[in-house]
């Protein structure tokens, strides 16, 4: 590897010898500071990304750098055959974040993974751990694309090359509370429910949604399982989306299961599933296992990254600088309508522009956008997003539209 390599050298050896299951790359990317990355060509662009939400303190932040460098100077890999401080450090302080609410962190465990699909999977079999196999997911949701997480995703594209899917699955409506309830009965084992759809364009449920599923999976005696895994740790300006009282009327409605990944740790693999009360001890010894999962050095830099947040007070900025962003693009003619919570935001795009044209107008404008939909963006950047890259994006931004619309009737 040399860094001299262009953009266009470096595309070329990537399609040669990874398998296309990604499409070709957009960029390759050499480095990154905060919230600006540099490609192999040598420009800066200001990501609005995040890795998809992951890169919750931007590039190269010193904290992580540093938890990250000392831990692996001092213990890396051991298996799960040991323990170490870092994980039980970070169980702790999860049960503590999850279980605050309900004043229940002593009954709240956690089983850590390698990711959100894998913290997804073991929830998934948490849930057989009830005796009960079927599942309530909603449409719209995105939930990994392993198989059993698979399974509770609803986009066609992701599921039909793969089916049969494992599981009893049943898809409602999202943010229908009638039609959760037609659909949960006492063979019901989990509903399983996203407190913010980012894949779908960041879609946000009435209210009472929430609530209302934590009553109705009661009633059945069903778990209730809140995918967090991109709406947690500070992305909606709490550290969980459920305990954000922008976005839900009843606080706590309280989880059995919360599953939770990218911005864990920054970059660094890991995710979680957390369980409370009688869920937490459904999974027995040899139920289920990871050889990765709860690394001292994951831990190590999740523990940096709720350190920093908590430190740098990044709560209050996702929440003042996602309103500085939000208010400027509605005030765009061209956006016919914007969903924010904090730093994750969707939008739409008015009639006859395409997404993938404004992202292709962006990337050469400087920024990073993301289109999940064919007139939706959404906005996932990292928490320590400044008002001047806020600001400097808002300025860009009708000459962006301006391109992607020049390019459609070209």
């Amino acid at each position: 590897m040399t860094q001299s390599s262009s953009n266009e050298q470096w595309t070329e050896r990537y399609t040669g010898s990874v398998m296309n299951t990604f499409g070709t790359p957009k960029l390759v990317l050499v480095k990154g500071e905060g919230a600006r990355v540099t490609d192999a060509d040598g420009k800066e662009y200001v990501d609005l990304l995040g890795g998809i939400a992951v890169n919750a303190l931007g590039h190269a932040h010193p904290a992580l750098v540093a938890a990250v460098t000392e831990q692996l100077q001092t213990l890396g890999h051991i298996s799960n055959f040991f323990a170490s401080a870092p994980q039980v450090e970070l169980a702790e302080r999860l049960c503590r974040m999850v279980g605050h609410s309900v004043d229940a962190a002593e009954d709240t465990k956690v089983f850590f993974t390698n990711s959100g699909a894998e913290a997804n999977e073991a929830a998934f079999k948490l849930t057989r751990r009830t005796g009960r196999t079927h599942l309530v997911a909603t449409e719209g949701a995105f939930h990994g694309r392993t198989m059993g997480a698979l399974a509770l995703t609803s986009k066609e594209a992701y599921r039909a090359p793969f089916e049969p899917l494992p599981g009893e699955v049943t898809f409602v409506p999202y943010g229908d509370a009638e039609a959760l309830a037609a659909a949960v009965t006492d063979r019901t084992a989990a509903v399983i429910i996203e407190p913010v759809q980012g894949e779908a364009g960041v879609v946000i449920p009435p209210r009472d949604y929430l609530a209302q599923a934590r009553r109705i999976t009661a009633a059945a005696g069903a778990l209730l399982w809140l995918d967090e895994i991109q709406t947690g740790i500070g992305r909606t300006g709490s550290w969980l989306a459920f305990q954000n009282d922008d976005l839900c009327d009843e606080l706590p409605a309280v989880p059995d299961i919360v599953t939770l990944a990218k911005g864990l740790a920054g970059g660094i693999p890991i995710g979680a599933c957390v369980a409370t009360g009688a869920a937490a001890t459904l999974l027995q010894p040899g139920n289920h296992g990871s050889t990765f999962a709860g690394n001292p050095i994951a831990a190590a830099a999740a523990l940096a990254v709720l350190d920093t947040i908590e430190k740098d007070g990044l709560l209050e900025h996702v929440a003042a600088v996602g309103e500085r962003l939000a208010a400027g693009l509605a005030a765009e003619p061209r956006i016919t309508e914007v969903r924010a919570a904090g730093l994750l935001i969707g939008v739409d795009l008015a009639d006859g522009i395409d997404s993938a044209a404004v992202v292709t107008a962006a990337l050469e404008a400087g920024f990073i956008l993301n289109n999940p939909t064919p007139n939706r963006l959404r906005f996932a950047p990292p928490l320590v997003l400044t008002d001047a890259d806020v600001d400097a994006f808002l300025a860009a931004l009708p000459g962006i539209l301006d391109a992607a619309q020049k390019g459609a009737q070209a």
